[in-house]
């Protein structure tokens, strides 16, 4: 004996909640890759920590903070690249 009616999802509701999940994703992506940006390959994962973020906070993601410090961290790769470029006068960097 069922009491309530089956619950019937839409396609539209299956791609909303599955697009809020990707954005979601996309805003731990950029929070990761813009740390881990701080210690290698700061000229590539910089830039995508930054695409990343601006797209998962464009999107309306729920894990707006993430997003955020994803974006914030990715500015901070590409500060510290500058720095150590204009350190020692290269293309490149190194410890």
């Amino acid at each position: 004996m069922q009491l309530t009616a089956p619950v019937t999802r839409t396609a539209a509701d299956t791609a909303r909640r599955t697009g809020i999940r990707d954005t979601d994703g996309m805003a731990v992506a950029s929070f990761v890759l813009g740390l881990l940006g701080l210690l290698v390959l700061n000229v590539f994962l910089g830039p995508i920590a930054i695409a990343l973020a601006t797209v998962a906070l464009w999107r309306g993601t729920a894990r707006r903070g993430r997003a955020l410090l994803g974006l914030g961290l990715g500015v901070a790769d590409l500060l510290v690249l500058v720095a150590f470029m204009s350190a020692d006068s290269t293309m490149s960097w190194s410890l």
